[in-house]
């Protein structure tokens, strides 16, 4: 709480009307570097084969940590590139299961994802206003899960459920710069949107767990905070 308040002095401060510009060479290098730290929150987006239930998620809020590497294109558009780790726990409860102590324990799947995130995206900014410039960003990434258990030989009838090792995502989101005295601090909001269907089918086409579902894709939203 402290450090929050202390931040936001010095952000309170850009948005006076004749500022005192701070760092004003930062963004005219060629390649600036920094680091994020975020929250996350997933879920899933299924497609149906048939109308028999929706699979209910239960999100929760994860975290993000990762680096930046920035290259100016010119005054307003840059690219960069973030590579970062993402943790998330989803809960999805599916429908059809009989109201007993054993049925309700197969009507339950708990999906703990720990992802590297490797997206490459289009910074757009407005010109600098003082000390603060707000930008849109977007791109495409692609995301490895650590936890997605592709490979392994049990399946929802073992209490395993299975997704796929590799995703591949669309973002966009936006946010502001801010220019402190010695760093710039952005804070930002970015959805992500998984393109490929992510699960693995179990081996019984008839899966109470796997068999209606005709696709199912990663969507969440980031909260980054950002010092470079």
């Amino acid at each position: 709480m402290l450090g929050a308040l202390l931040l936001g002095q010095p952000l309170q401060a850009q948005f006076k009307e004749n500022p005192i510009l701070n760092i004003e060479n930062k963004d005219k290098k060629f390649l600036n570097y920094g680091y994020f730290l975020g929250f996350n929150q997933y879920d899933f987006k299924f497609d149906y084969q048939n109308d028999t239930g929706d699979i209910l998620v239960d999100k929760s809020m994860g975290f993000n940590v990762g680096l930046i590497g920035e290259m100016r294109i010119n005054e307003f558009i840059d690219l960069r590139f973030e590579p970062g780790l993402h943790y998330n726990a989803r809960k999805l409860g599916f429908p059809g299961f009989a109201n007993d102590e054993d049925a309700l324990r197969n009507a339950f799947r708990e999906v703990k994802s720990t992802y590297i995130n490797f997206p490459l995206l289009v910074k757009v900014s407005t010109k600098r206003f003082g000390n603060w410039k707000p930008f849109l960003i977007g791109g495409v990434s692609r995301s490895l899960n650590l936890g997605s258990n592709e490979t392994s030989l049990d399946d929802n009838s073992s209490g395993t459920f299975r997704m796929k090792k590799w995703g591949n995502n669309y973002e966009m989101g936006f946010g502001i710069d801010f220019y402190l005295e010695y760093f710039k601090f952005t804070p930002s909001i970015r959805g992500i949107f998984a393109i490929n269907d992510e699960l693995v089918r179990d081996e019984d086409p008839s899966s109470p767990w796997t068999g209606n579902v005709d696709a199912m894709r990663t969507r969440g939203l980031f909260v980054n905070f950002t010092f470079e």
